[in-house]
């Protein structure tokens, strides 16, 4: 006959298991209903008005997928938009498309992302005096190439592209534009990451590395500045449509116009997303596969 100890062991393990059981299913409950508000009804219950941040909003590599989607619904949404990207052609293009479409200011700067700290001062001047409320560094590069890293072409000017590209920008892009909105207690960065930079993705590692900086950065900057009105985001989106992921891959991607609606109705609820409930959905399966393998 088991002892009366044995019965209180028993029954000390059985009510851990069933509040370990019961502490799992409110976690999992909170994440579905904090999913469910971030990524459906932030459709009809937004987290901030933009426009109240300010009249302007800066996008770089705005003439193409993600930035060109964002520099329109950002119009749409009643701001003045900035376009910054290395083709004047296209730039003047989008603004027009802009002006003639939502009525809305624009004004077009040309740089070129991929050099060094020499561009940044013009762009400085450009931006002096426009009251910016919403800064989205979308501008990034990356290879249609699936390489070991000294088999990269050209490798020297393909690691300083990288860095300037998707590094050094957002850097030097947040401190020309946060200084003015620090002053005004109030103001939206949104920092472009990728899924590529949640875990670390061989044979496209200078991409994947330079995302996780973007990542780290825009985690670190909202932690700092968040007490004075900042609201910092990173996006981590698997593939949108754009010039950039054609060549990667052809199915499975989410229409640019789509998804920086759908990112945009989500600042003010999160500081970090992967955009919109189809790439959130991809990252949960995604995350939930790796787990298992990685304990197989």
């Amino acid at each position: 006959m088991a002892s009366p100890g044995f019965f209180s062991l028993e029954l000390l393990l059985n009510s851990i298991g069933l509040l370990s059981v019961v502490w799992l299913g409110l976690k999992a409950a909170w994440g579905l209903a904090r999913a469910l508000r971030i990524h459906v009804l932030s459709w009809v219950w937004k987290g901030v008005d933009l426009a109240s941040y300010g009249p302007w909003a800066v996008v770089t590599g705005a003439t193409a997928g993600i930035g060109k989607a964002y520099a329109h619904e950002l119009a749409r949404r009643g701001l003045n938009v900035v376009l910054i990207s290395r083709s004047m052609e296209k730039l003047k293009q989008v603004a027009a498309e802009i002006e003639e479409k939502h009525g809305r200011s624009t004004k077009v700067i040309q740089a070129d992302f991929t050099h060094g700290s020499e561009i940044y001062e013009p762009i400085r001047a450009a931006l002096q005096g426009l009251e910016i409320g919403i800064l989205v560094n979308n501008v990034g590069q990356s290879t249609d190439k699936l390489l070991y890293f000294l088999d990269t072409d050209n490798i020297d000017k393909y690691i300083e592209d990288m860095e300037h590209c998707n590094m050094l920008s957002i850097v030097k892009m947040t401190q020309i534009v946060l200084p003015q909105m620090v002053a005004r207690r109030k103001g939206i960065l949104i920092n472009m990451s990728s899924v590529a930079g949640h875990r670390p993705l061989p044979f496209q590692l200078m991409y994947s590395a330079t995302k996780a900086f973007d990542d780290y950065f825009s985690r670190a900057l909202d932690m700092e500045y968040r007490s004075k009105g900042i609201i910092v985001q990173s996006i981590l989106p698997f593939f949108v449509a754009s010039n950039m992921t054609d060549k990667i891959i052809k199915y499975f991607k989410t229409p640019a116009k789509s998804f920086a609606r759908q990112a945009l109705n989500t600042v003010g609820l999160t500081s970090r997303t992967n955009g919109c409930l189809h790439h959130w959905i991809q990252s949960g399966y995604i995350t939930h596969l790796s787990g298992i393998i990685s304990s197989s």
